[in-house]
């Protein structure tokens, strides 16, 4: 008998109207939603259902996504009786992760992935970027950052032929040129409001740090491998120093997905917005089974399975 795994989706698969479905079905939906907004004080609900100008601004982005995630999570584990035997989250997915593993009272996760956005979005406000890498391996880009004048580093090592880096613009850039010259397919910039998961970030990480400081952490119920090692946390002595750390590391998330996969999971459901990461896991292992809920029909798919 295989294992299953929950995975969930970072920033950049939002969009307006995300979760309304599950909202408007499920009362424990509902309850999610509310719980948001008492732990933010933003009407987490309005930001995801309506069109606004901020669901695309990290500092929104990031409460909006997890609240999605952590709704429909309720729904498959409460309403359902789906369970994983582990989980995954890529960058802020790693705290729906966290949701999934009971790691810390929900209303503690909401209010530190607030914090998360704003320290993130005021980190550094300008002269940042990020480009996806297409058609290299990761030895490959991680050396010709290494001897780009400036910072730029791996941002993350998303699948087989995807890397993201991150970093000052002006070095970014100078890397992309010198990364098509070495056999890149294309060098596609991210529409960002910062380099995330860069060293430039390593502030926020300290922000955060401080806060998870106030926090109460418990052992998770599920392993979840968290994006810096790639490796499982089975027990609540590193999350602080983890999540802190996330900030400004690289996502390894085609090592996480390799780990999975080694320890027996074949069947990966990923929560939330997009099909993001299930693209990414045909790339790293075509025959894993892998379903998206992220809406009320994807789920009754799933039951139906």
């Amino acid at each position: 008998m295989g294992k299953t795994a929950f995975i969930f989706p970072g920033q950049g698969a939002q969009y307006c109207g995300m979760g309304k479905d599950f909202y408007d079905t499920y009362e424990i939906a509902r309850e999610v939603y509310g719980l948001a907004e008492k732990a933010t004080g933003l009407n987490v609900a309005e930001l995801c259902f309506t069109e606004n100008d901020r669901l695309n601004i990290t500092e929104y982005t990031q409460i909006a996504m997890l609240t999605t995630e952590v709704a429909i999570l309720k729904v498959l584990q409460q309403e359902k009786g789906i369970q994983a035997d582990c989980c995954a989250g890529l960058s802020l997915g790693e705290y729906g992760a966290l949701a999934a593993a009971e790691v810390m009272e929900t209303e503690d996760l909401f209010r530190l992935i607030r914090s998360r956005g704003i320290y993130m979005q005021e980190a550094y406000p300008i002269g940042g970027a990020m480009t996806a890498v297409l058609g290299l391996d990761a030895g490959t880009v991680g050396e010709i950052c290494g001897r780009t004048e400036g910072m730029v580093t791996i941002a993350n090592d998303n699948c087989p032929g995807q890397i993201v880096i991150t970093g000052e613009q002006a070095a970014v850039q100078a890397a992309a040129e010198k990364l098509q010259e070495a056999g890149a397919k294309r060098c596609v910039p991210l529409k960002v409001s910062g380099p995330f998961h860069s060293p430039l970030l390593a502030g926020a990480g300290e922000k955060l740090a401080s806060e998870l400081a106030h926090v109460a952490v418990k052992d998770p119920v599920i392993p979840y491998l968290c994006n810096v090692e790639a490796a499982p946390v089975t027990d609540c002595s590193r999350v602080k120093e983890l999540l802190a750390k996330q900030v400004s590391s690289a996502v390894r998330w085609r090592e996480t997905m390799e780990r999975m996969l080694a320890e027996g999971v074949d069947t990966f459901i990923e929560i939330g917005p997009g099909r993001t990461l299930s693209g990414f896991l045909r790339k790293i292992d075509r025959g894993a089974v892998v379903y998206n809920v992220e809406k009320v029909e994807d789920l009754e798919k799933l039951l139906q399975e």
